[in-house]
């Protein structure tokens, strides 16, 4: 009897202590759970670049010579045919027979160009020829006339200032409308006239600024997904918490390799709020739509896990209190963020999330001392 009572005492103890140890710490973790949801989720891009105006020209004068005066600043607005500067003209017996010569070629290119035209405008009107090819004529026939009444113009001031003892002066105009942007020169400086051989000085620049391009560039690997008239976002560095609408118009057919990687150029029409004044030249970012679904099954990427050997994507699906069973799964859209579940998972099943939860312990007497200790 004696051994009996001492048996059911040691078995009470090590239950007891079972029970203890157990309920002390249920397990060593604790994995939480969170299911799929219904999103909508956008595949993005961004192109880096900057805004410019769509219409920037450069004036450059038609003949040679020393700015006399400038008439307007940076920043100003004008009209086309404002005046800009005016230009002294020193002739002499070469800038003489330049712009004679220049005069007798303009004469000869404008006679080749009537007989052209008179030509071609019978057959047109006998429905021989194209529009666009008559159009393509009418424009040169002008061009000539316009070139010759330039020639013309400048020979006279150069044959005036020989006349009138050495100096002349001729004016330079604005060719469009819109903002000067920049003069390079200034008061006393040499210019010299746009040729074949010569690009000319440019004296100053003019921009319409209410009409802006987005230029940029973008990856090879996304190059393919951009469609003609797709929507951007643009935000500038100089504007913040501030997007402009844009829509893609153009896109290189042809990459430019930079630091290993090649880039295509994209233009894009921004539409501007009048509440904001953009200045030519602002860096900016564009955003790109590529891909967008919506009300789609997702999860957040961070769920998933990747098979060391196939690096096929799975999950692991609760079974039971902290138990685990992996569903391999097929993905679809993602935004770096949370990504679409084609198969593998339901709407219902629980997702092990991968991070730890430790246990709460239970706090013991010994503990207790241990602390006070």
């Amino acid at each position: 009897m004696k051994y009996v009572l001492l048996t059911v005492v040691i078995l009470g103890v090590i239950f007891a202590s079972y029970f203890f140890i157990s309920s002390n710490s249920k397990s060593s973790v604790q994995y939480k759970t969170e299911t799929p949801f219904n999103t909508t989720i956008e595949k993005k891009t961004v192109a880096t670049g900057k805004v410019i105006p769509e219409d920037e020209v450069e004036i450059k004068p038609q003949i040679s010579g020393i700015i006399d005066v400038i008439l307007v600043k940076e920043g100003d607005q004008i009209k086309a045919g404002d005046l800009i500067a005016k230009i002294k003209v020193i002739p002499n017996e070469a800038a003489l027979n330049g712009a004679t010569g220049r005069v007798k070629n303009a004469k000869f290119v404008l006679e080749n160009s009537k007989l052209e035209y008179e030509r071609n405008k019978k057959l047109f009107e006998k429905e021989v020829i194209s529009a666009q090819d008559f159009n393509n004529i009418e424009l040169r026939f002008n061009q000539a006339k316009q070139e010759l009444a330039n020639a013309e113009n400048d020979l006279q001031i150069i044959q005036l200032g020989t006349r009138e003892g050495g100096v002349a002066n001729t004016n330079i105009k604005a060719t469009i409308s819109g903002t000067v942007l920049e003069l390079p020169v200034k008061k006393g400086d040499q210019v010299i006239e746009s040729n074949n051989f010569n690009p000319g000085t440019t004296i100053a620049i003019i921009a319409n600024l209410k009409n802006m391009v987005f230029e940029g560039k973008v990856d090879e690997a996304e190059v393919g997904k951009l469609k003609m008239g797709m929507d951007l976002k643009i935000s500038l560095g100089a504007i913040n918490d501030k997007e402009f609408d844009a829509k893609l118009r153009f896109v290189a057919p042809k990459g430019v390799e930079e630091q290993g990687a090649v880039q295509f150029k994209i233009e894009a029409d921004v539409f501007l709020d009048t509440a904001f004044f953009i200045r030519a030249g602002y860096s900016a970012n564009a955003s790109l739509v590529l891909d967008k679904k919506e009300n789609v099954m997702a999860i957040r990427e961070a769920l998933l896990q990747f098979d060391t050997e196939t690096n096929e994507p799975y999950v692991e699906i609760q079974t039971g209190e902290q138990q685990f069973e992996r569903k391999d799964v097929k993905l679809g859209i993602s935004d770096g963020i949370n990504v679409e579940i084609l198969s593998g998972v339901k709407a219902t099943d629980n997702i092990k999330i991968w991070s730890i939860t430790q246990p709460e312990k239970i706090e013991t007497k010994k503990d207790k001392e241990s602390e006070d200790e």
